[in-house]
């Protein structure tokens, strides 16, 4: 998927060591073998996971210093499947023109086709603005993952979309917006920024990094942009391009069913009466029988079982699992 993230933009950034990755320990190796050659020089490694606003920063501040001063960004995250690649390059080409004006965020946003309680959605205020002949609206609020009943008003009012957490800014308004909301974080890289392409840029990367805030930039930047500017600063783009995260095995099992309520079997298996199950485990054959809209996930070490409409809480699961301290499982 990632392979997938860079050639699909390569079409809007041809020079491939304009591509920088950040990535942790544990995949720089694997991740390095995957990226254009000239890409893998711009990997960049967190010592510790802190969050989307603290790993843009560190990007946004490296191409600062690699452009020499400002620079166009994307920010594209590598769990995304886009199938529809022609809407996606016109889309991104006009949400970077609008992303050249100083001061304004862009963010794509992805039509709603059902009441989804694991994404974050995005209201839009009218009147657009056009540009290349497509509207792009300015954002009223950005609102956190909604219950049940709240997803279908947003979906059923037309004027939400998902939040796909594709973003395009210049590093200047980016950076600018990261000292205004995020100060710490913002003085703390600023400091670890002399250093970059130096003998003492690791030491001082594992020193300062954790040090961070942990947050997501949509909370830190994205949300008090919004609410604080006195007229529009960010702006969103409904993308109807093909989208799915891949980000739960909800989102696995839309992707790989032809039909509704066919039932994928990932290995050797067999229904009766049952519908709309995804059915997975290493080796063993699965027999399903009068089960319906189930996730079904067999490792070596552990089995998922959930409803299907909650395979998001997979997370809180795994929140538990951090504060028992069951690491081997994670």
């Amino acid at each position: 998927m990632l392979e997938q993230t860079v050639a699909r933009f390569r079409p809007l950034v041809r020079e491939e060591d304009r591509i920088w990755t950040v990535t942790n320990v544990e995949q720089e190796n694997s991740l390095r073998k995957q990226l254009p050659k000239a890409s893998r020089k711009r990997v960049l490694v967190e010592p510790i996971g802190r969050n989307t606003a603290a790993a843009i920063a560190l990007a946004a501040f490296h191409v600062r210093k690699a452009a020499k001063g400002d620079a166009l960004m994307a920010v594209l995250p590598a769990d995304h499947y886009i199938k529809d690649l022609r809407a996606y390059h016109k889309i991104a080409r006009t949400a970077l023109d609008v992303a050249k004006k100083p001061g304004r965020m862009v963010v794509l946003g992805i039509p709603p086709t059902y009441p989804e309680t694991g994404f974050g959605y995005i209201e839009r205020m009218e009147p657009p603005i056009g540009v290349n002949r497509t509207p792009v609206y300015p954002v009223r609020r950005f609102a956190e993952k909604p219950e049940p009943e709240l997803a279908r008003e947003y979906v059923t009012s037309g004027n939400y979309q998902w939040n796909a957490g594709m973003f395009f800014w210049r590093v200047s308004t980016f950076l600018e917006a990261l000292e205004k909301h995020l100060p710490w974080t913002f003085s703390r890289l600023e400091e670890l920024a002399g250093s970059i392409g130096t003998s003492q840029y690791t030491v001082r990367l594992r020193k300062i990094y954790p040090t961070l805030e942990n947050i997501s930039v949509d909370y830190a930047i994205l949300e008090r942009v919004t609410a604080q500017a006195t007229e529009p600063q960010v702006f969103v783009m409904p993308a109807q391009v093909g989208w799915s995260d891949i980000g739960s095995w909800a989102a696995v099992y839309e992707l790989l069913a032809k039909e509704p309520g066919e039932n994928i079997f990932a290995g050797a298996g067999h229904s009766i009466d049952a519908s709309g199950n995804y059915l997975s485990s290493n080796g063993k054959f699965v027999a399903a029988i009068g089960v319906k809209d189930l996730i079904v996930v067999e490792t070596p070490d552990a089995l998922l079982v959930c409803p299907r409409e909650r395979a998001q809480d997979v997370g809180k699961f795994v929140k538990w699992l951090e504060e028992e301290k069951l690491t081997k499982l994670l």
